[in-house]
């Protein structure tokens, strides 16, 4: 059974106290759902780096799996980075990459995130590959954009099948409604048939770019919901959570 997933990144919008104040809002939403201990539903949270080491004791024990929103290639003479294996002592164990801000704004071309994402597995962490087309396209065109850039990202397929996808049209990031949910049922329709030819078909896909309470319900063939500034008022969170649950108690298996 491939499991729903339903995140959040915080990207740089909390300060320390204030996101320490959110991730035991968050870490309360999900205590109140006894349900989640089944693993049928995976809540993930990614705050910025410096809560790193507090948010994994605030959510040490609970369902919660904690997240980063970036790493380096490498250890070693790379200033400013942060390397994957020190993520790994800090208890992360889910990476987000090649995020659209990170590609558009530092020039973060498809070979490097190759090479994270082949550091992050190295270290034993998932990388959650962030993909999508620049603008709306016909789904099946979309997928097509999308799949190259799965392709692009790992050495092999094998190394393929241990990611967490991230489908997030760059078009609709940070725009006041997300796709349209036929659209992205379609898009990830399509791209699970191109993946299928190496055996991925069941592959997690989650939707990202304006998520929001109310999305999930309407959507086919989507693996969760990697959410955003909707998500930064807990009970959001938890209400999504509330939709997965019940979407996954509904259907044996996904996709």
């Amino acid at each position: 059974m491939t499991p729903l997933y339903v995140g959040v990144s915080t990207k740089m919008y909390m300060g320390y106290a204030e996101s320490l104040r959110w991730l035991r809002a968050v870490r309360h939403e999900v205590d109140t759902r006894p349900a989640l201990a089944a693993g049928r539903v995976v809540p993930f949270v990614i705050p910025s780096f410096p809560v790193l080491p507090a948010a994994a004791e605030i959510i040490s024990g609970s369902a919660l799996v904690l997240g980063a929103q970036n790493a380096g290639w490498d250890d070693g003479p790379w200033t400013g980075e942060v390397a994957p294996s020190m993520l790994a002592e800090l208890g992360v164990t889910l990476v987000e990459l090649g995020h659209a801000e990170r590609r558009r704004h530092f020039h973060e071309d498809n070979a490097m995130v190759a090479r994270k994402v082949t550091a992050a597995l190295a270290a034993g962490i998932k990388p959650l590959l962030c993909v999508g087309e620049l603008e709306r396209a016909e789904p099946a065109d979309a997928a097509a954009v999308v799949y190259e850039q799965i392709a692009a990202a790992s050495d092999d397929w094998d190394a393929a099948a241990s990611m967490i996808i991230a489908y997030e049209p760059v078009w609709a990031i940070g725009a006041e409604e997300p796709a349209q949910a036929a659209y992205i049922s379609a898009v990830v329709q399509a791209l699970r048939t191109l993946l299928g030819r190496h055996g991925l078909g069941s592959l997690p896909i989650i939707y990202g770019g304006s998520a929001k309470p109310g999305l999930l319900p309407e959507l086919a063939h989507v693996s969760g919901l990697f959410l955003g500034r909707f998500a930064h008022d807990a009970k959001n969170f938890g209400a999504v959570l509330d939709e997965a649950l019940a979407a996954a108690e509904s259907t044996p298996a996904r996709p």
